[in-house]
């Protein structure tokens, strides 16, 4: 494999105009399984991926710390940026993770 694309999100110190000190997520657990494996199965149709490995936290994560972690591997580095900007992007479309900003 040439490409090996690791992603981290990061808790800013800001959502909209409002300053927070923290995020407090949650999920319906099951289900964003579930989710994840269907963008998983489609992300092995599109690109030929070696490998993908995500984490996102649960609970209350405070500002600069991260909330995510995407890795990908691949054999080229095109083929794993598409997937990783994919997997985000599905992920923030149709996985059951809310998001509460703490003050």
């Amino acid at each position: 494999m040439g490409a090996a694309i690791c992603f981290l999100g990061v808790v800013r110190g800001e959502e909209g105009a409002d300053t927070i000190t923290a995020i407090n997520y949650e999920t319906f657990q099951q289900m964003a399984e579930h989710q994840f494996k269907l963008i998983f199965v489609e992300i092995e149709k599109r690109w030929p991926i070696e490998s993908v490995r995500l984490v996102h936290r649960i609970g209350i994560v405070k500002v600069g710390e991260p909330s995510l972690w995407v890795e990908v591997i691949s054999p080229h580095r095109s083929e794993a940026f598409a997937a990783c900007q994919f997997l985000i992007d599905e992920m923030k479309r149709v996985v059951p993770i809310w998001k509460e900003p703490l003050r």
